[in-house]
């Protein structure tokens, strides 16, 4: 029998080594997993590679775990909030080294790699500060730059609901990266707010397969940026 869902966070997060690369789902506050991610944090891994859209607050989600001193390496496309002190001079996560990624590009870096592509060209960067260094090739008479796909280690993403297959659904907003990044990873896991009898779901509404999940956690109240006020 087919059954994804573990226990607690510990079974969610076991056998997660330090220099991994980490996908981490989200658009400001909308669909990350931040649960996972606090959960991920007081683990004390060090030299981690994160990568998501962007950290919203040092208190919460992504900027939580960089907080914590686990994160070597930040691919985003906005790395923080105006507000936030993450990356300041002066502060713990300073020499956290950036890579600032087009957000279109981070998605279709992350979405090839589930695809199996090792990289594409795009004319996004291309001529700026962005592109320096990378691989450059010209299609239909303008410049284009090389990208290379995101694969991970682990995906850490949310999703509304489940069943035991790992099938998931997702609510309004929160699908953003969560997709793509479950199929671009060696590891999915996933925190739900419940999980339904198999038939639950109309397979219509099914965005990410159960072939792309391993392990699914159940958070029935899920931490928000309400909750830091």
């Amino acid at each position: 029998m087919i059954n994804k869902q573990v226990q607690d966070m510990a079974a969610a997060l076991d056998g997660l080594d330090d220099g991994a690369v980490i996908l981490a789902g989200g658009f400001g506050d909308a669909g990350v997993p931040n649960d996972l991610l606090h959960a991920l944090s007081g683990l004390h891994l060090k030299n981690l590679t994160l990568v998501g859209n962007g950290a919203i607050s040092e208190r919460i989600g992504h900027g939580k775990l960089i907080d914590s001193g686990a994160v070597s390496t930040y691919i985003a496309s906005f790395p923080c909030a105006p507000h936030a002190k993450l990356f300041d001079p002066g502060t713990p996560t300073a020499d956290v080294a950036l890579e600032i990624v087009p957000q279109g590009t981070l998605a279709e870096r992350i979405r090839a790699a589930g695809a199996g592509i090792p990289g594409f060209f795009t004319k996004t960067s291309a001529g700026t500060p962005l592109g320096e260094g990378k691989e450059t090739r010209e299609f239909s008479g303008a410049l284009h730059v090389f990208e290379t796909a995101i694969k991970a280690d682990i995906a850490l993403i949310k999703a509304k609901r489940a069943d035991r297959w790992g099938n998931l659904v997702y609510a309004k907003a929160c699908r953003n990266f969560n997709p793509i990044m479950a199929m671009a990873a060696k590891t999915t896991i996933v925190q739900v707010e419940e999980i339904v009898e198999l038939g639950g779901i109309d397979p219509e509404l099914v965005v990410t397969p159960g072939i792309f999940v391993d392990r699914i956690v159940v958070i029935e109240t899920p931490f928000t940026a309400q909750d830091l006020s």
